[in-house]
C-alpha cells in the first residue's frame, strides 16, 4: 500500500502522521519526502474499510491538504528506471564502494565475467579485471575520472571510471565508490566514427577476409563513377547495401536513392511505376525516374524486368531521356543506375529471355558479391556484429559465441548467405532464454550441405529424371562459354555427336 500526501513543509508533520499510523497498528516500510509539497508512505497491504478510516484521519493532520493511493513511490520509480538501464546497456557496468569491491553489476557485466551475480557482489572487481588497480586509484586524495585499456579473459576493453561524491554537511565531499563501464574496440570504434560524423556506406560494410577486402577496393572506384554498375552475386550477399554504399560514396549522395525490386513489379505496371503517366495532357505519376532526378536508381533484380521495360530502359541508356506512358514530351534523366541480379545474364541472352543489347549497357562496371562460403573468415566477425546490433536493439543482453557454435557457424554451408546469418542472428536474440552464451540449438538453422541442398526437402520424381534435369542445367551454363558442340564435347570429353543430341534433347541452341 502506498499513499500519496499533499502538505506544506512543517516540522513536526512527518511525526504526526506516524502517530495515526501506529493507531492502526501499522508498520511503515518506507517513507519519500519530496520538496514540491509531497509525501509519500509505503507499508503492508490493509483492508478497505481500514483505509477508508485511515485516509480522513491524516487529512484532519495539521498542514496536511489531501492523501490519496498512488501505484508506486518516487524512489521505487527510480530505482526500476536505473535497473532497466543498466540491464538494457550492452556495455559492462559496475558500482564499486570506496573499497574497490563490487556492488552493483549489469547483466552485461556477468556475461562478460562469465559469472552469478552473487558471486561478483561484495568482490573486489580486481579479482578478474587486469591492467588497473582500482583501490589504489580509489586511494588517492582526490580521485580524478579515468580511462584505461584493460583485459578480462584475454580481451581487451577501454574501461572509463567515474568517483561518486555525496555532500556532507560541511559543504564539502565525501567519496562514496564509483562507477565502471566497459567498453570492447569495436564499440569504441563505432562512437567514434558517429562523433566524427564521417562514416560512409562502405564504412559499414564488413571485409576481413582478402576476397571480400578486393570487392571493396573495385566498388570504392567504381562509386565514383557515373557509369552504369551491375553488381552479381547469389541472394543475401548484400547487393542491395553495397549499391547504397557506392551512391553514399558517390558525387550524387545528396540526392535521392531509390531501390526498385524488378521481381515485384507487374508486366502491366512496370513501365508506369518506372517512368511515369500521363493522361490527357496531366502528369498522373512522375514515375521513379523522374523523382529519383541527381540520385540513384538501383533496379534489383533486373533479370525479372518485363521485356516493354526492357525497351525504354535500352532507350534512357542510350539517349538519356525517356517518354511517360501516354505522353509525346521527352525527360531528360539525370540519374546513375545501378543494377543487380542473382542470374547468369549472358544466359539470358543466350536463351532470348534478356535483351543483349541492354545487357551490354548495364554491363558498363561490374563486380560479383562474394557468397558468405567463399568468404568464411567473415562469418564470425558478422556474427559478432549482428549480435552486438540486435542485443542493443532488443534490449538484451550482450552473449558470447560458444565454441561448439563457432565452429559449426565456420562449417555451415549458409545457403541465404549474409541474409540468414542475420535472421539467424535475430531469431536467437529475440528468443533469448538467459543463458551467457550463443548455442547451435538457438540458431535453429535448417540441415543443409553444399551441392545437395536441405536434407528435409522432399524429393518427387525419380533417379532419371533427376540425373536429366542435372545434366540439363550443367548444360545450359557451359553452353555460353563454349559455344561450338566440338569445344563443349572436348570440355566434357564425350563426343560431339553426343553432345549435339543431347542440346537437341533439351531444346538448348545459342540465339545470337
Amino acid at each position: 500500500m502506498r499513499l500519496e500526501v499533499s502538505c506544506n513543509d512543517r516540522v513536526g508533520l512527518a511525526k504526526d502522521i506516524l502517530v495515526v499510523l501506529e493507531k492502526y497498528g501499522i508498520n511503515l516500510i518506507a517513507i519519500d519526502a519530496s520538496n514540491k509539497g509531497f509525501l509519500y508512505l509505503q507499508f503492508a497491504e490493509i483492508s478497505f474499510e481500514m483505509l477508508r478510516e485511515l485516509m480522513p484521519l491524516i487529512r484532519k493532520v495539521e498542514s496536511v491538504h489531501d492523501v490519496r493511493t498512488v501505484s508506486f513511490m518516487p524512489s521505487e520509480q527510480e530505482h526500476y528506471a536505473l535497473k532497466t538501464l543498466l540491464k538494457t546497456l550492452p556495455d559492462s557496468v559496475f558500482s564499486l564502494d570506496a573499497k574497490g569491491r563490487i556492488r552493483i553489476v549489469n547483466e552485461s557485466a556477468l556475461l562478460t565475467l562469465n559469472m552469478a551475480e552473487h558471486e561478483v557482489v561484495a568482490e573486489s572487481l580486481n579479482h578478474w579485471v587486469q591492467g588497473f588497480n582500482f583501490v589504489r586509484w580509489l586511494s588517492e586524495p582526490q580521485v580524478p575520472a579515468v580511462a584505461s585499456r584493460v583485459t578480462i579473459n584475454a580481451s581487451e576493453y577501454l574501461a572509463e571510471m567515474l568517483p561518486i561524491y555525496l555532500p556532507d554537511d560541511n559543504d564539502k565531499t565525501i567519496l562514496a565508490g564509483a562507477v565502471v563501464s566497459l567498453k570492447s574496440p569495436a564499440r569504441v570504434g563505432k562512437q567514434f566514427n558517429a562523433l566524427q560524423n564521417q562514416t560512409t556506406g562502405f564504412d559499414n560494410v564488413l571485409a576481413v577476409s582478402d576476397k571480400m577486402k578486393d570487392v571493396l577496393k573495385q566498388a570504392k572506384r567504381m562509386a565514383q563513377l557515373d557509369a552504369p554498375l551491375l553488381i552479381t552475386g547469389e541472394t543475401g550477399t548484400g547487393k542491395e547495401l553495397m549499391a547504397r554504399a557506392s551512391h553514399d560514396a558517390s558525387m550524387r549522395r545528396e540526392h535521392p536513392f531509390i531501390a526498385i525490386n524488378c521481381a515485384a513489379l507487374p508486366d502491366s505496371v512496370a513501365e508506369e511505376e518506372l517512368f511515369g503517366f500521363v493522361h490527357n495532357g496531366h502528369i498522373v505519376k512522375r514515375g521513379f525516374f523522374a523523382e529519383a532526378k541527381g540520385g540513384t536508381i538501383f533496379l534489383d533484380e533486373i533479370a525479372e524486368m518485363s521485356k516493354a521495360a526492357q525497351v525504354k530502359l535500352l532507350r534512357l541508356l542510350q539517349d538519356g531521356a525517356f517518354r511517360r506512358m501516354g505522353g509525346d514530351e521527352e525527360v531528360r534523366a539525370d540519374v546513375r543506375i545501378i543494377c543487380s541480379t542473382q542470374k547468369n545474364l549472358a544466359e539470358l541472352c543466350q536463351s532470348g529471355e534478356f535483351r543483349e543489347d541492354l545487357y551490354y549497357r548495364i554491363h558498363v562496371l561490374s563486380y560479383h558479391m562474394p557468397s558468405l562460403r567463399e568468404r568464411k573468415v567473415d562469418v564470425i566477425p558478422l556474427t559478432e556484429m549482428f549480435l552486438e546490433h540486435y542485443s542493443q536493439q532488443l534490449s538484451s543482453p550482450l552473449r558470447r559465441i560458444s565454441a561448439s557454435c563457432r565452429d559449426y557457424l565456420f562449417t555451415y554451408a549458409w545457403p541465404g548467405n549474409v541474409r540468414q546469418l542475420k535472421n539467424a542472428i535475430f531469431r536467437a536474440v529475440s528468443m533469448w532464454d538467459g543463458s551467457a552464451e550463443l548455442t547451435v540449438e538457438q540458431l535453429k538453422l535448417p540441415s543443409y550441405a553444399e551441392g545437395f541442398g536441405y536434407f528435409d526437402e522432399e524429393f518427387e520424381g525419380t533417379l532419371d529424371e533427376a540425373m536429366k534435369e542435372y545434366e540439363a542445367n550443367l548444360l545450359r551454363r557451359l553452353y555460353p562459354a563454349y559455344p561450338s558442340t566440338r569445344q563443349l564435347a572436348k570440355k566434357l570429353g564425350v563426343s560431339h555427336t553426343a553432345i549435339a543430341n543431347k542440346l537437341r534433347d533439351y531444346s538448348i541452341s545459342k540465339k545470337r
